[in-house]
């Protein structure tokens, strides 16, 4: 990284978000799965959204998806990412059921299309921390 690049802010993991982050850097993209309804959700939370139970596992979850909603950026908001302009910001509805939301990688901006199978791959961003991101399936 050169001087003049700004570096992009990195992900301050949460008591309830340690685990996920936890597993990003493993390589592994891992949800909460309700062990009463055996639902799984996004974001992390201490209580299940779907019947409010309090106990939970954390489980590996495939990883593909389709994109549900996109946006491309055109317009700088942060000098980190300036090098990446424009990008692709997604909700990524997963074949688990949650939605969460990730940068789309892979493929030029302007052929992202809602419904378009994905899967995850890691960026290795920092010592010990790795982003879920996702590509074309």
């Amino acid at each position: 990284m050169s001087e003049t690049t700004t570096p992009k802010p990195l992900p301050r993991a949460s008591a309830e978000s340690q685990p996920y982050w936890d597993a990003a850097a493993a390589h592994q993209l891992k949800l909460q799965k309700c062990k009463s309804c055996e639902e799984f959700w996004f974001p992390p939370a201490a209580r299940c959204p779907h019947c409010l139970g309090g106990e939970h596992s954390w489980e590996e979850v495939k990883g593909t998806g389709r994109v549900f909603s996109f946006v491309t950026y055109q317009r700088l908001y942060h000098k980190g990412w300036a090098e990446d302009m424009p990008y692709v910001v997604a909700v990524i509805e997963l074949d688990e059921g949650p939605r969460l939301l990730s940068a789309i990688t892979g493929i030029a901006p302007d052929a992202v299309r809602c419904d378009m199978p994905v899967r995850v791959v890691f960026d290795d961003v920092a010592d010990g921390v790795s982003l879920p991101k996702f590509t074309p399936a």
